[in-house]
C-alpha cells in the first residue's frame, strides 16, 4: 500500500463493540473505501478499510485502530464467534447503509466485549456516578443530621465540652496532606487540558460517540468534588480519610492502570510513538499511585494539637471573652460552603429557633474590618494625592485602586454568567429540530442537549450568585472605608469649611450618598456584561436569522441611544433631589436640636410648615424623577416586543424564512436581551445618582483642614513658657481685611494663672481658639508647650454615663477620680442620682441642669491632668456658692501648679490671677495684675465698677436687714456659720437621698436610665403594616388596577409569543398556516397592547408610591413635632434622623417598586407555568412539591433575614448619632488629642453595623442559590420529559416555546421568593416610620372650649398648688409638693443650688413637662385646660441655653415676621455690632449661631422678648454669659420695659435678684423659703442669707 495512505484495520475481535458500526455507517466518508472480505491468502474474517489520508479531516474519535502493513494482517478467524462471521458474510453490502434500522445496528448492539475501551469508559462513568451520588448523599445526610441536632433544645454538657475541645484544638498540616491537595488539583488539570487539547485538534467537538465526551466530563466533575472534599478535611480537622474517599482513590488507581494498558497495546501494535493523551495517562498513573498509597495508609496528614498547651497564663476579661467567642462563619468556610453559601446555615438554625439578637450575629471576615479598610483607603488616597494632587478625579482614582483587585475577580464571574446565559437560546433551534423528527442517533442527541442546557444553567447560577455577592461585599468594603474617612475628615475640618457643611449635610453624606456610591459597585459589572451579552445575542440571532440579526442590533442600539437624553435629565433631577433633601435634613436637624425653644416660644407650628415647604420642594423633584423613571420603564418593558417586531419585519421584507425554531430561538434571545436592556436605564440612573453623590463626597473630602502649622509644639524642657504668641493676627475668615484678633503679644510662664475679661463680643473665646489652633492664623507665631485641656462655654456632654464623660477614655483610678469629683462639687449630685456616677446622661446632657453639665465638663478636664488648661467662662452656669468652691478647689487647689487661662465675667475671680488680659474689639488693650490695672485708669475700672455696684446692692441689703453686726466679726462669723450649715445641709441631703432611693426601688433595672433602647419589633411584619401601606392612598382602590394592567401585559406577551410559535412553519419546507402579513400584523397589535399596559402600570406605581410616601412622611413629621419634650429627652437625634432620611428614602424610591415586583413576578411565573403545563402537563405536577419546597425555604429564611434587616437598621443609628455628637464637640476632641479614640469608636460602630448587613446580604444569596438550583431541577425534568416523549406526540413549535419560557424559570422562581423577602425587608422601613407615627402627642395646641381671654394674662398672678413633677415614670420626682402664689406685676427671684429644681419649675409653667399632680393657674385660668399655643404664645422666656437658627439676624429676632420695632437691637446691646456689618439685619447666622458668641446669643434671646412684650416674663439664667457691665444695662432695660409685668428671674448671680419683690428659694425639689428679700435676710439662718453671705464673702475674699 502507498505511503501516502493510512491503513486503518478495524479488527472485529473482542476489542470492539457494535456501536463502532453504528457510528461508521452514519458517516459519509470523503475518500475511497475498499471493503475486502475473504481475499486470497487472507482470513475471511479480516475486514479492513483503506481510507485516504484526508480522513484525518473528519471529526472521528480514536477507536483504538491497529495500523499494519499489507502483508502482516492477523488471522483471528478462530477467535471470532460464528454468529459474527455469518452476519458479516450475509450483510456486507448493508454495512454503509444509511438506515438507522440496519441489521448491524440491531444485532451488534447486543454485544459489549469486556476488552473494548468503550466498555471500560462506560464502566468508569457508572462508577463515577455512583461515587458522586454517594458523596452528595453523605453530605446531605450530615447536613440534615446536623440541623436536627441543632434544633434539639438541649445538648448534653459532656458533648458540648468535647465538641468545644475539638473546635479549640489547633492543627498541624503535614506534607502528605499538602501533597494530596496538589495531586488532586493536578489530576483535575490533566482532564481539563485533555478536553481542551482534543478540542483544538477537532476530535471531540463534533463527536457523535457519547461515552468519550461523557466520560471526560464526569471525570472533571468527580475530581472537582474530590478536591473540595480533601480541602474540607482541614475545616473538619479529620485525621483519617473517610472510607468513600479511600475507595474512590483505589478505583482511580485501577482505572489509570487499565487506561495505560490500552495505550501501550495501541502504541506497540502501531510501532509508533506516544502521543499527548498517552503521556497524560502515564502522568496520571504516577499521581494515582501516590494517592493509592495514601488511601491504603488511611491518614490525611492532619495532626491535632492540644490547645491547652498554648493557652495564655492570664485569662482574658469577660468582655474580651465575649469578643473572642464571636467567630466569622465566612472566614472559616470551605470552598464548597462558599459556593453553596452553606456557611450561613448555622445562623439560620439560631434565627429559626428564636429572634436573633445582635450578639447572635457572627463576626465579619477579618479582611472586611473597617479599621483595615480605612487604613488601606487612607494609604491609597495619600499616595494618589502625592502623585496627582487632591482633586475629584484623584478621589475617584483612589476609590478605583481600592476596589480593583476584588472587582476583577468579580468581573470574571459576571462575564462567565453572561456567557452561560446564552447557551440556552443558541440550542433552542437544535431542540426544536430534534423534537420535529431529526433523531438520527435516537435519543442520545436529545439527552446531550438536555445535559448542555442544564450544565449551562448550573454554571450560570453559580457564577451569578458569586458575582452578585462579590459586588455587595465590594460595596460594603467601600462603604466602611468612606464612612470612617468622612468621619475623620469631620474632625479635621477648618472653621470655614465646617460652616459650609452642616451636621445634617455630613450625616447625609454618610447615610444617603455613600449608599448610592456603593450601589454603583453592583451595577459596574454590567458595563462589561452588556457588550458581551449584546455580542452573543447578535451571534445567536445571526445563526438563526442571518442578515436579519443586524436589524435587531440596530433596534437595540436605537433604544439604548434613547437613554442618553433621559439619563442626562435623570442626573439633573437627582442633583436637585439631593440638594432639596440636604436642605430638608439640615432644617430637620436644626429643629430637633432646638425643639425645646420652639415649644417654649410656640414656634413649632411655624417650623413644621417650614419643613413641609422644604418637603414639597423635594416632592416636586421626586415626582418629576419617578415620572421619568416610569417613562423609562415603559420604553424598556416594551423594547423586546419592539426589537422583535423590527427584526421579524426585516426578515419578512428580505425574504428570510421564519421557522418555528428560528423564531423561538430569536424570542429567547430577545428575552435574554431584556436583562441588559432592563438594566441599562437602572445602570445609567444609578451611575447618575452615584456620580452626583460621589462628587458631593469628593468635594467634601477636598475641603480645607485645620493647618498643622497654626501652632508650634515646643518640648517642655526647651522653654519655661507654656504659651507664647508673638505679633499674632487671627481671623475666622482668612480672606477678610479686618482680622478677628490682632496684634497679640503674650507670654504665659509655666504654672501661672491668666484671667481674660472684657465686654460681650470682645474676642475672649477667640483668643483661646488661637491657642488651640482652631482659628486660622494670618501672621505671627504661636508656641505651646505641653498637653491641653479645654472647657468650652457651651457644655459638650456625650451620651453615656457620668463616669465615662469624666474619664473621657482615660483609665479609671478610683482615688484620683474621687478627688476630682469632690473638687468639682459633684459628690452630692452623684449621691442623689439613683445610679450614682453610672447614671445615663441623655443626648446633649438633656436631663442635666446647666450647672451640672459644666461641672462634669470641668471634672473631665481636671481628670485629664494636662499641662495647660483653657477655661471659657465655665462658672457662669453655676450658682455663687458652687462657683466659689470650684474656683477654690479646682483652679487654686488641684490645678494650682498648672498653667491656666480662664475667661470670666465675674470680677471676684480676677484678683487671684497672676496676669489679667482685658480684651476689646479683638485686641488686648490692657494686661497686668488686678492692682496694676486698677491704677492704670484706662477702662478696666468700668468692669470692676459695674461689679462693685452689684456687690454694693447686695451688701446694702445685708446691712439694712442688720445681719452683720460689725465689719471685724463678719468674715469669722461667716466661716463658722458655713461649717455648721454645711453639716446641716449634708443631713438634709441624706434624708432626701433616702427618699429618692425609695421612689425608684420598684424600677431597679431601669433606674438612672433616661434613654431607652431603640424600639424594635420582633417576629413577622404584621398584616396591618402591609394593609396600612396599600390602603394609604384612595383606600387602596388603585392596587387592583395595577395588578390588572400587569396581568394583561403578561397575557398579551404570552399570546404574542404563542402566536408566532403556532403560526410559523416548523421547517422552511412546510407551508405556513397563515400569511406572513397576518402573522406580523397580529404580533404587532399584541405587542402594542402589552406596551400600553406596562405604561399604565408604570405610571400608576410611580404615582401611588410617591403619594403613599408623602402621606407617611406627613403623619410621621406631625407626630414628631407634636411629641412631648420627654420623647426628645429620651430619643437620640440619630434615631429620628435615620427615619426621616434613610427610611423615608426607601418609601420615596423603592417601596412601591418592591411591592409591585412581588405581584409582577408572581404573574410572570404563572404565565411560564401555564405555557409549560400546556405542553407537558406533568410539569404542573412537579410544580406542586417544588412550590412546597420554595415555601419551606422562604419560611426558614424570613425569620433570620427579617431580624438581620432590623438589626442593620438599628445599628445604623448609633453611627449617625456618634458622628453628630463628635462634629459638635470637634474642638474639644482635638484639644484633648482624642481624634484617634473617637475614630476607633466610629470604626467599632461601623463594624457593628456591617455584621448584620453582611449576613443579611449573604442570607439573600443563600436563598437564591437554593431556589435557582431548584428551578434548574424543574427545568431538567421538563427537558427530559420533552426529549423522552415519542416523536409526533407534541407540537415541536409549542414545545420549543415552553423551553423558551423555561429558560427564565430559575430567574423567575427565585425572583418570586426574593421579591417577597426583599419587600418584607423594605417593609421594615414602613414599620419604623409607623412607629414614629404613633407617638403620644402633647396636649392640644388650642382648646376651643377653654380659650383664654384675648388680653390674658392681664395681671399675671400665678397660683401653684401641690405641684409634683417627674421627667419619666421610672425616674424620681424632681419637684415635690410645690405650693405658692406669685402676685401679679411683681418681680420674683428664684434661687437655689445647681440642680435644685429651678429650671424644672419653669418647664412646668410652660407645660414642657406635664405635672404628675397639682395645678398651676395664671389669673385664675388653669394652665392644664387651655391649649399649649394659647399658653406659650402669651408668655415670654429667655432660656438658659441660648439658641439661634441658621438664617439672618432678622429671622432670628422675629421668625414669624410679626413685629417691626427698629429700636430693639439697641435695647439689647446689639445695635452697634449689627450696624457695623454691611448686610445689617440680613447679616448671616450660621448653624447653631456658631459665628456669634454665647453672650451675643443671649442678647438675641433678650431681643425676642422685647419684641413680644408679654405680661409674664421668665428669665432663666438670662445673663449668665455676659459681663457685669452688659448685665447691668440689661437689668436696667428689663426694669424699664417690663415694669408692669410679672417677671420670674432664675439666677445664680445674687445681685440680679436682690432688688426683686419676692424671693423663692429652692432646695432638692422643694420650696424651702418664700418671702421678701429683706425678711429673708433678717433670719440669718435662712438659705437666702447663706447665699448672700457666700456672695459677699467671695466678693471680698478675692
Amino acid at each position: 500500500m502507498c505511503l501516502d495512505q493510512l491503513n486503518l484495520i478495524w479488527l472485529i475481535d473482542f476489542e470492539f463493540s457494535a456501536q463502532h458500526f453504528v457510528l461508521l455507517h452514519s458517516l459519509t466518508l470523503p475518500a475511497q473505501v475498499a471493503v475486502t472480505i475473504g481475499s486470497s491468502g487472507r482470513s475471511t474474517s479480516d475486514i479492513y478499510f483503506t481510507v485516504d489520508r484526508h480522513l484525518s479531516t473528519l471529526s472521528l474519535p480514536r477507536i483504538w485502530p491497529h495500523c499494519a502493513m499489507e502483508g502482516g494482517r492477523s488471522h483471528l478467524h478462530s477467535l471470532l464467534p460464528r454468529r459474527v462471521q455469518e452476519m458479516f458474510l450475509a450483510h456486507t453490502a448493508g454495512l454503509l447503509h444509511d438506515s438507522p434500522n440496519s441489521i448491524i445496528s440491531q444485532h451488534m448492539q447486543e454485544w459489549q466485549e469486556i476488552y473494548s475501551p468503550c466498555f471500560w469508559t462506560s464502566t468508569s462513568v457508572l462508577i463515577q456516578l455512583v461515587f458522586i451520588t454517594s458523596i452528595v448523599a453523605q453530605f446531605l445526610f450530615k447536613r440534615i443530621r446536623w440541623c436536627r441536632q441543632r434544633l434539639k433544645t438541649a445538648t448534653p454538657e459532656s458533648n458540648k465540652h468535647s465538641n468545644q475541645e475539638q473546635k479549640n484544638a489547633d492543627i498541624k498540616l503535614g506534607l502528605s496532606y499538602q501533597a494530596s491537595k496538589v495531586c488532586c488539583l493536578l489530576i483535575l488539570a490533566t482532564h481539563v487540558l485533555r478536553i481542551f487539547f482534543l478540542q483544538l485538534q477537532g476530535r471531540i467537538s463534533g463527536c457523535k460517540y457519547p461515552p468519550f465526551v461523557l466520560g471526560e466530563g464526569i471525570q472533571v466533575l468527580s475530581w472537582i468534588i474530590l478536591s473540595l472534599a480533601v480541602f474540607s478535611l482541614r475545616k473538619t480537622k479529620s485525621a483519617k480519610h473517610p472510607l468513600i474517599i479511600r475507595a474512590w482513590l483505589v478505583l482511580s488507581f485501577l482505572q489509570s492502570i487499565i487506561s495505560l494498558i490500552f495505550d501501550l497495546r495501541f502504541t506497540l501494535s502501531d510501532h509508533g510513538y506516544m502521543g499527548f493523551a498517552e503521556l497524560m495517562d502515564l502522568f496520571t498513573l504516577v499521581i494515582c499511585t501516590y494517592l493509592f498509597a495514601i488511601s491504603v495508609r488511611g491518614k490525611t496528614g492532619i495532626t491535632l494539637i492540644n490547645s491547652s498547651i498554648t493557652e495564655p497564663l492570664l485569662s482574658p476579661s469577660a468582655g474580651q471573652q465575649t469578643e473572642t467567642k464571636r467567630t466569622s462563619l465566612y472566614g472559616k468556610a470551605s470552598v464548597l460552603d462558599l459556593v453553596t453559601f452553606s456557611w450561613m446555615t448555622p445562623l439560620f438554625v439560631i434565627g429559626y429557633k428564636k429572634p436573633l439578637d445582635k450578639n447572635d450575629v457572627p463576626d465579619i471576615d477579618e479582611r472586611d474590618y473597617a479599621d483595615l479598610l480605612s487604613d488601606s483607603f487612607k494609604r491609597i488616597l495619600a499616595d494618589v494625592e502625592h502623585r496627582h494632587g487632591l482633586s475629584t478625579l484623584s478621589i475617584y482614582r483612589a476609590m478605583f485602586l481600592f476596589i480593583r483587585r476584588k472587582a476583577i475577580l468579580n468581573a470574571v464571574f459576571a462575564i462567565l454568567c453572561a456567557c452561560a446565559s446564552y447557551v440556552g437560546p443558541s440550542l433552542i433551534n437544535d431542540l426544536v429540530k430534534f423534537l420535529g423528527g431529526e433523531r438520527k442517533n435516537g435519543l442520545q442527541k436529545g439527552y446531550l442537549l438536555a445535559v448542555a442546557f442544564l450544565s449551562a444553567k448550573v454554571v450560570e447560577t453559580i457564577a451569578e450568585r458569586q458575582w452578585i455577592f462579590g459586588a455587595q461585599r465590594l460595596g460594603m468594603r467601600l462603604r466602611a472605608a468612606l464612612i470612617s474617612h468622612i468621619y475623620q475628615k469631620g474632625l479635621r475640618l477648618s472653621c470655614g469649611a465646617r460652616q459650609k457643611h452642616s451636621s445634617g449635610e455630613i450625616i447625609n453624606y454618610m447615610s444617603v450618598d455613600i449608599q448610592r456610591i456603593t450601589e454603583v459597585m453592583w451595577y459596574t459589572n454590567y458595563i462589561w456584561m452588556l457588550p458581551i451579552q449584546l455580542s452573543l445575542a447578535v451571534y445567536v440571532l445571526h445563526l438563526n436569522l442571518g442578515a436579519g440579526a443586524w436589524a435587531g442590533l440596530a433596534a437595540t442600539l436605537a433604544i439604548m441611544t434613547c437613554n442618553i437624553p433621559l439619563t442626562r435629565l435623570q442626573k439633573r433631577l437627582q442633583s436637585e433631589i439631593m440638594a432639596a433633601k440636604d436642605n430638608r435634613m439640615k432644617a430637620t436637624t436644626e429643629v430637633l436640636r432646638s425643639m425645646k425653644i420652639l415649644k417654649l416660644q410656640a414656634w413649632d407650628t411655624e417650623y413644621l410648615q417650614k419643613l413641609e415647604a422644604l418637603r414639597r420642594e423635594e416632592h416636586n423633584w421626586l415626582w418629576k424623577s419617578v415620572r421619568l423613571s416610569a417613562l423609562t420603564t415603559f420604553i424598556f418593558w416594551g423594547s423586546p416586543a419592539f426589537i422583535s417586531s423590527i427584526t421579524f419585519g426585516t426578515c419578512i421584507l428580505m425574504g428570510i424564512p421564519l421557522t418555528a425554531g428560528t423564531v423561538l430561538s430569536a424570542l429567547a434571545t430577545f428575552r435574554m436581551l431584556q436583562d441588559p436592556i432592563f438594566t441599562l436605564p437602572d445602570l445609567l440612573s444609578v451611575f447618575a445618582q452615584g456620580k452626583v453623590s460621589a462628587d458631593r463626597v469628593a468635594q467634601y473630602l477636598q475641603e480645607e483642614e485645620l493647618k498643622c502649622d497654626a501652632i508650634t509644639e515646643v518640648p517642655r524642657n526647651d522653654t519655661d513658657y507654656d504659651v507664647e504668641i508673638d505679633h499674632g493676627a487671627f481671623s475666622w475668615e482668612p480672606e477678610t481685611t479686618s482680622p478677628t484678633i490682632t496684634d497679640v503679644n503674650l507670654k504665659v510662664k509655666r504654672g501661672k494663672k491668666v484671667a481674660i475679661c472684657g465686654v460681650v463680643g470682645s474676642g475672649k473665646s477667640s483668643l483661646l481658639s488661637c491657642i488651640l489652633g482652631e482659628m486660622p492664623k494670618l501672621a505671627g507665631t504661636v508656641r505651646v508647650s505641653g498637653s491641653r485641656a479645654y472647657v468650652p462655654q457651651t457644655a459638650w456632654i456625650l451620651s453615656g454615663n457620668i463616669r465615662d464623660n469624666i474619664l473621657f477614655g482615660n483609665p479609671y483610678d478610683r482615688e484620683k477620680y474621687q478627688k476630682v469629683i469632690q473638687a468639682c462639687a459633684l459628690t452630692k449630685d452623684i449621691e442623689l442620682f439613683a445610679n450614682g456616677d453610672l447614671t445615663e446622661i441623655g443626648e446633649r446632657g438633656i436631663n442635666m441642669s446647666g450647672g451640672q453639665k459644666q461641672r462634669i465638663q470641668i471634672a473631665r478636664s481636671v481628670y485629664e491632668d494636662a499641662d495647660i488648661y483653657l477655661f471659657d467662662d465655665p462658672f457662669s452656669a453655676v450658682d455663687a456658692h458652687t462657683g466659689g468652691q470650684l474656683f477654690k478647689d479646682c483652679l487654686m487647689g488641684m490645678l494650682k501648679d498648672k498653667t491656666i487661662l480662664y475667661v470670666t465675667h465675674q470680677v471676684e475671680f480676677l484678683p487671684a490671677a497672676d496676669l489679667i488680659l482685658v480684651m476689646q474689639d479683638g485686641k488686648i488693650v490692657q494686661k497686668g495684675t488686678f492692682d496694676d490695672l486698677l491704677q492704670q485708669n484706662i477702662g478696666f475700672e468700668d468692669i470692676v465698677g459695674a461689679h462693685s455696684q452689684a456687690t454694693e446692692s447686695v451688701i446694702n441689703a445685708e446691712s439694712s436687714s442688720r445681719i452683720l453686726s460689725t465689719e471685724n466679726q463678719k468674715l469669722a462669723d461667716i466661716d463658722d456659720e458655713f461649717e455648721r450649715e454645711n453639716h446641716t445641709d449634708d443631713q438634709i441631703q441624706g434624708i432626701l437621698k433616702q427618699e429618692s432611693a425609695h421612689d425608684v426601688s420598684q424600677v431597679i433595672n431601669e433606674k438612672g436610665r433616661l434613654t431607652q433602647d431603640e424600639e424594635r419589633e420582633k417576629g413577622g411584619i404584621g398584616k396591618t403594616i402591609y394593609w396600612a401601606y396599600l390602603t394609604a392612598v384612595h383606600g387602596g382602590a388603585l392596587a387592583p388596577i395595577i395588578v390588572a394592567a400587569q396581568s394583561f401585559f403578561q397575557i398579551f406577551q404570552v399570546a404574542g409569543n404563542y402566536w408566532m410559535a403556532w403560526a410559523c412553519p416548523p421547517t422552511s419546507a412546510t407551508t405556513p398556516r397563515v400569511g406572513l402579513g397576518l402573522i406580523f400584523f397580529v404580533y404587532i397589535v399584541l405587542s402594542i397592547g402589552s406596551a400600553l399596559c406596562v405604561f399604565g402600570r408604570s405610571m400608576l406605581v410611580s404615582l401611588v408610591g410617591l403619594l403613599t410616601a408623602e402621606k407617611f412622611f406627613k403623619n410621621m413629621l406631625h407626630c414628631i413635632l407634636r411629641a412631648p419634650m420627654a420623647f426628645f429627652d429620651s430619643t437620640p437625634t440619630g434615631r429620628i434622623l435615620n427615619r426621616v432620611s434613610n427610611d423615608q428614602s426607601v418609601l420615596d424610591l423603592k417601596m412601591a417598586d418592591s411591592l409591585g415586583w412581588c405581584a409582577f413576578s408572581v404573574i410572570q411565573i404563572l404565565g411560564t407555568i401555564g405555557v409549560m403545563s400546556q405542553v407537558a402537563w406533568p410539569v404542573f405536577v412537579i410544580f406542586i412539591p417544588v412550590t412546597a419546597i420554595c415555601y419551606v425555604f422562604q419560611r426558614y429564611y424570613i425569620p433570620t433575614a427579617r431580624e438581620l434587616a432590623r438589626l442593620q437598621q438599628i445599628q445604623r443609628a448609633p453611627i449617625l448619632h456618634h458622628s453628630a455628637e463628635s462634629l459638635t464637640g470637634a474642638a474639644s476632641i482635638r484639644a484633648y488629642g482624642r481624634k484617634d479614640r473617637f475614630s476607633k469608636a466610629n470604626i467599632s460602630l461601623v463594624n457593628n453595623h456591617l455584621r448584620p448587613w453582611f449576613h443579611n446580604v449573604s442570607a439573600v444569596e443563600w436563598l437564591c442559590f437554593r431556589l435557582n438550583m431548584l428551578s434548574n431541577f424543574v427545568f431538567a425534568f421538563s427537558l427530559t420529559l420533552l426529549v423522552s416523549l415519542p416523536e409526533g406526540f407534541i407540537n415541536p413549535s409549542i414545545a420549543g416555546l415552553a423551553v423558551t419560557y423555561a429558560l427564565n424559570l430559575n430567574g423567575q422562581l427565585s425572583s418570586v421568593t426574593w421579591n417577597i423577602c426583599n419587600t418584607e425587608n423594605k417593609m421594615i422601613s414602613v414599620e419604623r416610620i409607623m412607629q414614629y407615627s404613633r407617638i403620644p402627642s402633647e396636649a392640644p395646641l388650642i382648646v376651643d372650649d377653654h380659650c383664654p381671654p384675648n388680653r390674658w394674662p392681664k395681671d399675671g398672678t400665678i397660683n401653684i398648688r401641690n405641684l409634683e413633677v417627674r421627667y419619666a415614670e421610672h425616674l424620681p420626682s424632681v419637684l415635690r409638693n410645690i405650693s405658692c402664689t406669685i402676685p401679679g406685676q411683681k418681680k420674683v427671684g428664684i434661687v437655689g443650688r445647681t440642680g435644685s429644681g429651678k429650671s424644672t419649675l419653669i418647664q412646668a409653667l410652660f407645660r414642657i413637662v406635664e405635672p404628675r399632680q397639682g395645678t398651676i393657674e395664671i389669673d385664675n385660668v388653669d394652665l392644664s385646660k387651655i391649649g399649649l399655643h394659647d399658653l406659650r404664645g402669651r408668655l415670654s422666656i429667655i432660656p438658659q441655653d441660648p439658641t439661634m437658627f441658621e438664617g439672618t439676624v432678622r429671622g432670628n429676632l422675629d421668625p414669624l415676621n410679626e413685629y417691626s420695632d427698629q429700636h430693639t437691637l439697641d435695647k439689647c446691646q446689639l445695635g452697634d455690632i449689627v450696624r457695623r456689618n454691611p448686610k445689617k439685619l440680613d447679616t448671616t447666622v450660621v448653624e447653631n449661631g456658631e459665628n456669634w458668641s454665647v453672650g451675643q446669643r443671649q442678647l438675641f434671646c433678650l431681643g425676642r422678648v422685647l419684641l413680644k412684650r408679654s405680661n409674664v416674663l421668665v428669665l432663666d439664667e438670662a445673663t449668665a454669659s455676659v459681663d457685669s457691665s452688659t448685665d447691668a444695662i440689661i437689668q436696667k432695660t428689663l426694669r424699664e420695659e417690663f415694669g408692669d409685668c410679672t417677671v420670674l428671674t432664675v439666677a445664680h448671680r445674687i445681685h440680679t435678684v436682690i432688688d426683686s419683690d419676692l424671693i423663692l428659694v429652692f432646695s432638692e425639689g422643694r420650696i424651702i423659703e418664700y418671702d421678701t428679700p429683706s425678711r429673708l435676710l433678717e433670719d440669718k439662718n435662712s438659705e437666702f442669707s447663706r447665699l448672700i453671705k457666700e456672695y459677699s464673702r467671695r466678693s471680698k475674699g478675692f
